[in-house]
């Protein structure tokens, strides 16, 4: 799976979970964590968990190996490590107050509307 359709994925199941504000920051040449950020929210714990759970479990039907899923139970912050990209899923609160767009700020926005049509 190359690093757009690791994207679509993402962005798809994500939306699919009605996750708000859904945004991938480009992290090449930036960070060696990932090449790409997604940063999305939800509004309840049961909310950002179904996101989360949305993106693990189609990322396993399309074959990839997840590399690890961070605090999933607590549900205020949820990593998802697709090794290329990463996956934040915030409780709407804690999304505010990490801001995690504003401090990876010289990442540029990359464009997920015309990775998906």
């Amino acid at each position: 799976m190359n690093q757009t359709e690791l994207l679509k994925l993402a962005y798809t199941a994500a939306d699919d979970k009605r996750a708000e504000d859904i945004v991938a920051l480009n992290m090449n040449g930036i960070s060696l964590i990932a090449d790409y950020f997604v940063i999305c929210h939800g509004n309840s714990d049961k909310q950002v968990q179904a996101i989360a759970k949305e993106v693990k479990d189609r990322a396993e039907e399309d074959g990839y190996a997840i590399k690890r899923i961070e605090g999933f139970d607590e549900a205020r912050w949820v990593l998802v490590d697709l090794g290329d990209v990463v996956v934040h899923v915030f409780h709407r609160e804690e999304r505010d107050y990490y801001k995690l767009e504003k401090l990876w700020g010289d990442a540029p926005l990359e464009d997920l509307a015309s990775k998906i049509n």
